[in-house]
Parts: C-alpha cells; structure tokens; sequence
C-alpha cells in the first residue's frame, strides 16, 4: 500500500497545475533494487525523468519516453502510478508553474551510452534510501525510499 504525503501546490487558479509523468528507473541486483537518478540540466540536483503528456502515448510509456531521453534508459514501463509528488518548474518563458508529477515504474533493461540529453545530465544509481536522500521533494522521496517492485500488479 502506497502512502502518499499531503502536497502543498500554490496556484491561483485549478487551470495553473500542470501535469507531467515521471519515471522511477530500477533495476534489482543480488535482490536489491537500485534506484536511477539524474541531474536537473540547470541547478544539478538530482531527479528523476520526467517530462510533459505526449499525444498518443499513455503516461506510463510517457515516462518512459523521458528516460529514454534524459538517461538513455532501455526498458519495461509498468502502468501503475506508485504515487504523486508536487514542485514548481522554473522557465524562462512562463516564469515558475506548480507542477504535480505522476510517477511510474521503468525496469531498466540496459542503458545506452548515447541519448538526447547525455552532455546535459548526469546518471547514477542509488540504494532506495539515498536516492531518497538525495531528492529535494519530500512526497518523492517517499516514493522512492518505499519503492517495492515486488508489490507491483
């Protein structure tokens, strides 16, 4: 049972939240499971893929997609949101817009060396505990230090 932290989103209006998909990249070892990070493109902390709807994919390959381009991640989407977790995004052109993101699982086949985003972001994995540790959002790092893939449907 997924336990989900109360979110603080501060938006005037319902049409401010926008939605995006996250991927929780995993993979299991010796039956532990290692979690994949990345870093931000401008501030460097760490993340997890994440990214806007894309027309005619479902959220979960959404997120996959995003791996794909963030983290060079060859992998099965799950379709089954492990939770939800708020932050603000910071552009240029829309200025800061709350954000809730829905994350779904990725069991990562392999990664490639080449991808989208590869000279923008670093890539690292993490034991459940400190890649939660090393997240800012508090709902996220619960997600992620919770994360059990045998519970998945």
């Amino acid at each position: 049972m997924i336990r989900q932290l109360p979110m603080r989103i501060r938006a005037t209006h319902k049409s401010d939240v926008r939605t995006q998909f996250g991927a929780l990249c995993y993979r299991v070892e010796n039956g532990k499971v290692k979690i994949l990070l990345i870093t931000s493109r401008r501030s460097k902390r760490w993340i997890i893929p994440k990214g806007w709807p894309i027309d005619k994919l479902t959220p979960a390959r959404s997120a996959a997609r995003e791996a794909w381009e963030e983290a060079g991640v060859i992998g099965a989407a799950v379709n089954q949101c492990v939770g939800l977790y708020a932050y603000n995004k910071t552009s240029a052109q829309n200025g800061t817009l709350p954000c809730v993101v829905m994350v779904y699982p990725v069991r990562v086949k392999s990664l490639e060396p080449e991808f989208p985003e590869q000279n923008q972001r670093r890539v690292k994995w993490f034991s459940p505990k400190k890649a939660a540790a090393r997240v800012v959002e508090p709902e996220l790092a619960r997600i992620l230090r919770d994360f059990r893939p045998q519970q998945l449907r």
